[in-house]
């Protein structure tokens, strides 16, 4: 029989807990914060990306792909504040690290067939850095993947200049040049862009041509994605979204990204149509599958000065969301920001209510 004193205790805990996380929230989260975590759960999607917009988001675009449905959109805002162009659920926009998965897909794919070993060394794929890069034979091409390498983040470089069109592949790559390693290769996971620029010249080489053609022609095509691009320069300019800083109407669109792992450019629902191949075992054979399910996660959040993206797939509602904001700033989205774990900007905030919406 179960103790009477363990159900009386239970109880209280299920009555104390929720005043506690609110207490928390209030105490720890920035004030600004509080109304939106707070503000009671409104009934549909649109109303909540409407709602999105009175907390200070220039604008936003969602994408949700569930199962038994046609995938819906959703936006609110402003695509261009100039033009006073409302926000277009089918515009591009820059969806920074979400790159990642892409290029993970193409190592996966080329390990398969045998053109990569995840083994080999970074020195053994670039022996022009051994001597450059602490460690450069022991890290493997996984180790850089996985973000275990050790290899320093060059946008933690005190001069990195978020705001400037950054298109010199190898003078990013000289912040990190004769630097001592974060830790040992394997010791421990921490993000480093760095890994990914190094990736994309590991392929360039294997493949004899550029990684964004092999992306294009082994992952986008097959999947029909047209409207997803690796660079800026690939597509018209005014049909990316604007982007901007919260509370400054200065258009950051102009600013350019090529280094690999942050470059690309897509719609919302390219995104989605990508990540939910990418999660159901459409896009990539039972090896390639293995082999990326040991190598990389089959998530990601994308961010550049003026963008803002999270792409995520839930597998107990078999669903996918993409979201995009395209403000960044103030408390828009803040990893300082830290409550149980997740970060506490507001598109984040927002993000997690539209799940919540969709899990009822």
């Amino acid at each position: 029989m179960e103790n009477p004193n363990k159900r009386r205790v239970v109880r209280v805990l299920r009555i104390v807990m929720p005043i506690v996380a609110i207490i928390i929230v209030i105490m720890i989260a920035p004030l600004d914060l509080v109304p939106a975590w707070i503000a009671p759960l409104p009934d549909t999607v649109q109303e909540q990306v409407d709602e999105a917009i009175d907390y200070g988001l220039d604008g936003i675009i969602v994408y949700v792909d569930q199962t038994g449905k046609s995938p819906q959109f959703y936006a609110a805002g402003w695509k261009n504040k100039l033009t006073q162009e409302p926000a277009d659920p089918h515009a591009l926009f820059r969806i920074a690290s979400i790159s990642k998965l892409y290029m993970a897909t193409a190592v996966a794919k080329l390990a398969s067939n045998g053109r990569l070993s995840l083994d080999d060394t970074l020195a053994d794929y670039l022996p022009e850095l051994a001597g450059r890069i602490e460690y450069a034979d022991q890290i493997t091409l996984r180790m850089m993947v996985q973000h275990r390498s050790g290899i320093p983040n060059f946008t933690d470089d005190e001069a990195w200049d978020w705001f400037t069109s950054q298109t010199d592949i190898n003078k990013a790559l000289e912040r990190v040049l004769d630097e001592p390693a974060d830790f040992a290769p394997d010791a421990r996971t921490s993000y480093s862009n760095t890994n990914y620029l190094l990736i994309g010249r590991i392929l360039d080489n294997v493949l004899g041509y550029s990684h964004h053609q092999y992306i294009e022609e082994a992952i986008l095509a097959p999947l029909g994605l047209t409207n997803t691009y690796s660079l800026l320069s690939q597509v018209a300019y005014d049909d990316v979204v604007s982007g901007y800083w919260y509370e400054y109407d200065d258009d950051l669109r102009q600013i350019d990204h090529v280094i690999p792992g942050g470059s690309m450019i897509a719609t919302a629902e390219d995104v989605g149509i990508f990540l939910r191949a990418l999660n159901d075992g459409t896009l990539l054979n039972d090896d390639e599958q293995a082999i990326y399910s040991s190598i990389y996660e089959y998530e990601h959040t994308g961010w550049v000065p003026g963008y803002f993206s999270i792409a995520r797939y839930y597998e107990d509602i078999d669903t996918v969301v993409i979201q995009f904001v395209n403000t960044t700033g103030g408390d828009t989205w803040g990893t300082a920001n830290v409550v149980g774990g997740k970060a506490t900007g507001i598109s984040n905030i927002i993000y997690n209510r539209i799940v919540r919406i969709l899990h009822r």
